[in-house]
């Protein structure tokens, strides 16, 4: 089994705090990612994990075994860097089996484990050309090949995907993703990118300042963010100051600029505030995706809307953006799918009724 545990792990540079008594537990055969801003610590930690940096402090295990201190040559993990790390003087071929080879694996079991994974990446045919005549997608397959032809017990990936055109980074997710669950390899992925994130992993730790923000599903992290900070960096939700709050069993009414807003209570949410004396000014928002807010007409507004004015639509096709202002200043963006499309233009007043599906949020 090739569970990863962390303890309490801590890096520092001089005075600079990288990771900051960082602790998380990946399951056996689980895709988790490491995701957030350049800066946060999620490749400082995946080199804890790889063997290459040493924690000033806490422990890391593979399994039952402490390898906090284990040279990285030795973890069983196969790494893909950003810049792929191919040798430009080797084949296709001998880039994927230097590992076996440094391994003492004999020559007939190379050719036959790396002939398996070339036609696995679909690279076999270009086995004797080097990476200087390969294109983008190409090299990151033969990046992946190589990490995977030695069975790791552990795969290790830092933005794998980032050097691509966004059309391959795609189908990269696709094939990476298959791969993965084909060999049920415990694999760690660092990204920036949410969408590769919420599209390719089991579970996502949110990382800000060397701490874990928000550990969660896809699901869970876009669809109940805990904070201002995830569900800003999880699909870019609108956030609006709150000037009172009633909670009504299974719904809260959350009053904001001029009008009332009903959403499903949160247990988690209400427990903390009641905790903090219900100061929900200072610590909470409301986070609205911009699916969840839809435009009326006077004429159809209800008890619980919001009046607000257009500042600009904007046409996608699929879907039409509207960026309105409420009475307060705040501006927000809503997406109205283009058949529902009320098609109304800059200066126009409108009310918004907001989905419970709304959610408070620490900020």
């Amino acid at each position: 089994m090739a569970e990863i545990k962390l303890s309490n792990v801590v890096k520092k540079y001089g005075d600079v705090t990288i990771i900051d008594q960082l602790s998380l537990a990946v399951a056996h055969g689980e895709f988790f990612t490491l995701l957030g801003p350049s800066g946060c610590g999620k490749t400082t930690l995946l080199r804890m994990i790889a063997g290459f940096i040493i924690p000033d402090a806490g422990q890391v295990h593979i399994g039952e075994k402490d390898v906090t201190h284990l040279a990285a040559h030795k973890r069983e993990t196969g790494m893909v860097f950003q810049d792929y790390a191919l040798f430009p003087d080797k084949t296709v071929f001998d880039n994927v089996a230097y590992g076996l080879r440094v391994r003492k694996f004999s020559s007939q079991l190379i050719d036959t484990k790396v002939d398996r994974i070339l036609q696995r990446v679909e690279l076999a045919h270009l086995k004797k050309r080097y990476p200087g005549e390969l294109s983008g997608g190409q090299r990151q397959r033969v990046a992946l090949a190589r990490a995977l032809v030695i069975e790791p017990r552990i795969l290790l990936m830092d933005e794998p995907l980032s050097n691509l055109d966004a059309k391959l980074r795609i189908q990269m997710r696709d094939v990476i993703r298959e791969l993965q669950q084909e060999a049920k390899i415990t694999t760690i992925f660092v990204t920036h990118d949410q969408e590769e994130a919420l599209s390719m992993s089991d579970r996502i730790a949110l990382l800000r300042s060397g701490r874990i923000d928000q550990l969660d599903t896809p699901e869970g992290l876009y669809s109940r963010p805990l904070t201002a900070y995830a569900a800003d960096f999880i699909g870019g939700a609108n956030l609006i100051p709150i000037t009172d709050w009633t909670s009504r069993g299974t719904q809260t009414e959350v009053a904001i600029a001029g009008g009332v807003v009903l959403i499903d209570s949160d247990p988690t949410i209400t427990a903390h505030a009641q905790a903090s004396a219900k100061s929900l000014q200072a610590t909470y928002q409301l986070a609205v995706r911009a699916e969840h807010i839809h435009i009326q007409t006077a004429s159809k507004t209800s008890t619980h809307s919001v009046p607000a004015h257009v500042v600009f639509r904007r046409y996608l096709g699929f879907k039409v953006t509207y960026c309105v202002k409420l009475v307060d200043g705040n501006t927000l963006m809503a997406d109205v799918a283009a058949a529902d499309d009320p098609r109304k233009q800059a200066g126009e007043a409108v009310f918004l009724n907001f989905s419970p599906e709304c959610r408070l949020v620490l900020v």
